[in-house]
This record gives structure tokens, C-alpha cells and sequence, in this order.
């Protein structure tokens, strides 16, 4: 018979909430897979519990190269527990391409639910939670991130982001150009720890306070993008895009800026400014 794969969440950082069964499966698993095996220790340390399996590493620079090694032991029987340094595993952590060989493979594919940052985030905020999309990290690359960022401009559902406190300020600069600085946020930092925080503001003021530097592990929640409330003719279209053009904005950009606000596609703001300038020329 084929063996079980389990992925476990493990603390975000309150080791108090770590879920029962992650001892049970830390004490009982054929091999762990750990995406930082020093952490590991540390966790089963602080939890009381001696693993009697096999501790291997899998993170990023492994992953692919490991994940043959762990789909034959899984295939020979073995329980073999996934654990990554905080939260759930694939969730923006290795994981996922375990999962998969595993179900190509038609292994058993269980998990031990524990803490998320994204679902802990997402509560703390204040903004609505019926309806959410996660979209991880964005790039680091300035062009790249405007451009994800674009790509939901007009989402209406909650958005909740991963990022690394060097780059914050800068992405919550990209997001209040983009979104629109009115747009509410929370900043949520060194969730469950000793200094946790939750900065909630507009994404004009988060900004502003990034600005001066914010140390932790970071999460953000922002608005979805408000219903279109009023139509646009397109003489208002073309105004609203030369404003932005005299605000030093390039004219893609502003035209993109426009559609999210006019909730139009892009397409016809674009249209609607090249048949003005027609007409004026």
C-alpha cells in the first residue's frame, strides 16, 4: 500500500497555537520535510516531542530536485509529514509540487489545519470578508509589480498580499498610484507576536508611515475596487486622462488609471482619447 502525505501548518508565532495532532505527526512521521530543518528543531523542541523519522530539507532551491526522492518514499509506504517555517505549506511556501506529484501518483493527501497568516490578516482588518482573492508576493521589479497591480485594479474583492518589510513602502506607493489613495488598507505585522501590530488607514497614509521603515513579517489586506457608480461620457473620459497627463502620469498608465475609476475597459478610454485628438488635429 501506498504511504500518506500530511501537511501540517505550524505556528505564524505564538507557539501556543500549535494544533494538537502537529506533535502527534512530528512524533509518529516515517520522514519530515522541513523547509528549514534548524527551525524544526526548534519546534519540536519547544513542543516536547523526539521525531523518529527521517528529518530531510525542502524548500525553494531544492524542491524540484527533492520531490522524486520524497514521491518513492510516499509510493513504498512511508508517512511523510511537510512542514515549512510558518503557516501552511504551499501557501506561498514549497509544498505545491509535492502535492501534485503526489496526487498524479494517486497518493493519499491529508493536512493538520493550523495557523494562516493570510485568514488572521484578512479577520484583523476591518474590511469585508465575504469575498477575498490572495495574491502572494508581487515582484520585485517596480514595472512588473505596476503591471500585476493593474491586472486587479478593478477587482472587487478583497485583496491580501505577502511582502517583505524593505519593500513595503514601495508597494504600498505602487498600490495608492494604482488603486487610488483613498483606498483602505491594513498593514498587519508580526501577527500572534509579542510586538503584533495593525496599521489600518487609507493607502495614502499607509504609505506614508511605511516610508519611515517597518520591521517584522508583513501582510496586507486592501479594499476591492468600489462599483461604478456613474457613467462616463467620452469627453469626461478624455478630461480625466489629460489631468493626469499634466500631473506628469504617461498616457498608458493614465488611460489604465482612468478605465479602473470609470469601471470601462480599457479599450474604450484608449478609443475615446485618439478620437479626441482626431478631432482636434
Amino acid at each position: 500500500m501506498t504511504g500518506t502525505l500530511v501537511l501540517a501548518g505550524t505556528p505564524i508565532g505564538d507557539i501556543a497555537d500549535a494544533p494538537p495532532r502537529l506533535a502527534e505527526e512530528l512524533a509518529g512521521a516515517d520522514v519530515i520535510a522541513a523547509e528549514d530543518t534548524r527551525r524544526l528543531r526548534r519546534l519540536t523542541q519547544a513542543l516536547g516531542v523526539q521525531p523518529s523519522g527521517r528529518v530531510v530539507s525542502y524548500f525553494e532551491g531544492n524542491e524540484s530536485a527533492r520531490t522524486p526522492e520524497l514521491v518513492e518514499a510516499l509510493v513504498e509506504g512511508s508517512r511523510v509529514l511537510l512542514v515549512t517555517d510558518a503557516g501552511m505549506p504551499s501557501v506561498s511556501d514549497p509544498g505545491y509540487r509535492l502535492v501534485a506529484a503526489a496526487v498524479e501518483k494517486d497518493i493519499r493527501v491529508t493536512a493538520v489545519p493550523g495557523p494562516s497568516a493570510v485568514l488572521t490578516a484578512l479577520a484583523l482588518s476591518g474590511l469585508p470578508v465575504d469575498r477575498f482573492c490572495f495574491e502572494g508576493f508581487l515582484p520585485r521589479k517596480a514595472g512588473e509589480r505596476l503591471s500585476r497591480l493593474r491586472d486587479v485594479a478593478g477587482e472587487r474583492r478583497t485583496l491580501v498580499y505577502f511582502e517583505a518589510p524593505h519593500r513595503l513602502d514601495d508597494t504600498l506607493a505602487a498600490m495608492a498610484e494604482v488603486f487610488g489613495a483613498e483606498r483602505r488598507a491594513a498593514v498587519c505585522r508580526e501577527l500572534t507576536k509579542t510586538y503584533e501590530e495593525v496599521k489600518r488607514g487609507s493607502l495614502g497614509e499607509l504609505a506614508s508611515w511605511a516610508a519611515e521603515g517597518v520591521r517584522g513579517e508583513i501582510t496586507v489586506v486592501v479594499e476591492g475596487a468600489p462599483e461604478k457608480t456613474e457613467e462616463l461620457d467620452a469627453d469626461e473620459l478624455v478630461r480625466r486622462v489629460r489631468v493626469r497627463e499634466e500631473a506628469g502620469e504617461r498616457r498608458k498608465e493614465a488611460i489604465a488609471a482612468v478605465a479602473v475609476e470609470a469601471g470601462v475597459p480599457k479599450r474604450v478610454v484608449f478609443d475615446a482619447v485618439v478620437a479626441a485628438k482626431s478631432s482636434a488635429g
